[in-house]
């Protein structure tokens, strides 16, 4: 058993950072988050200041879950405004993850029009079918399929996965990586509008699948997706930024034109500035708890 000590300055909330829809491949079982980070199983589990762990390098869980960045600083920056405060507040301590970028490629691209348990659904059978099989602590994982694994799979094999008509998306984008056609580790290094730019080039990724892989994986935290969530957070709290009929004819409508997302998320990156994906999750996340207690 390993463990970090988290600094006193640093906020942290594990439950926060692994229950507020960034990644879809964590279970938690009694106090242990168990979970399988490309073809790496590990256990997490928090005490107030201590994050111990099992099966996983200190280095690697620090980059994992973002203990790295300046929370405090980077809450700061986004706080602009009387309801952003509000969810600083309510959830200070969730974290940006950084997430394999192979893996969280090929789960936006399936989590298009999906809720969240049908998104880890698909994503436990496609790596049961063509992933590895892998054992630890008595719990039994299957590594993410890696891009050869879904280049060579039939499209049958992967629609039965439940992918539907993302088959051949996830089909085609292994191919090209196969083929060295694409290689997503480089776009860590790129500026945010090449690398975005290379990422929407992939068969069923668009501007919100793009941002998520930005966010999540590549460390481009100026990224800002706008989902159905997303749309109604901005068209409620920060309506005035916009002109009232673009306000009237977003609010109605289920998905949103190219120029509209573009619209939205340019405003998210501009109003927040370089932290703007913080901001994304905080606002995100905080409305989906709100929502929860509503319903309940």
């Amino acid at each position: 058993m390993e463990k970090i000590v988290l600094a006193s300055d640093q906020p942290f909330d594990l439950d926060l950072t692994l229950c507020c829809g960034q990644a879809f491949r964590w279970e938690k079982n009694g106090e242990w988050w168990y979970g399988i980070v490309a073809d790496k199983p590990f256990k997490v589990r928090q005490g107030d200041s201590v994050l111990e762990f099992e099966n996983a390098n200190p280095e690697f869980v620090e980059k994992y879950f973002g203990l790295k960045d300046d929370l405090p600083l980077i809450l700061r920056q986004i706080s602009k405004d009387k309801h952003m405060e509000e969810a600083v507040k309510a959830l200070k301590g969730l974290r940006i993850l950084r997430q394999d970028p192979w893996e969280c490629l090929v789960s936006y691209i399936c989590a298009t029009y999906k809720n969240i348990p049908a998104i880890k659904r698909m994503l436990f059978n496609l790596s049961k079918k063509l992933g590895e099989k892998t054992t630890f602590n008595g719990h039994v994982f299957y590594t993410f399929p890696t891009p050869q694994s879904l280049a060579k799979a039939s499209l049958q094999e992967l629609a039965s996965c439940g992918l539907g008509y993302r088959a051949k998306y996830v089909m085609e984008t292994a191919k090209r990586v196969v083929n060295g056609e694409f290689d997503i580790e480089e776009l860590k290094v790129e500026p945010f509008e090449k690398a975005r730019k290379k990422l929407l080039a992939l068969p069923g990724v668009g501007p919100k699948v793009a941002d998520c892989v930005l966010l999540f994986s590549l460390e481009k935290l100026e990224a800002f997706p706008v989902d159905v969530w997303m749309k109604r957070i901005i068209t409620k709290y920060y309506a005035s930024h916009f002109d009232e009929t673009f306000v009237r004819r977003v609010s109605f409508k289920k998905s949103l034109t190219k120029a509209e997302y573009e619209k939205l998320s340019l405003f998210g990156r501009n109003y927040f500035g370089r932290f703007a994906g913080y901001a994304q999750e905080y606002l995100f996340h905080f409305e989906r708890l709100k929502a929860g207690k509503a319903l309940g």
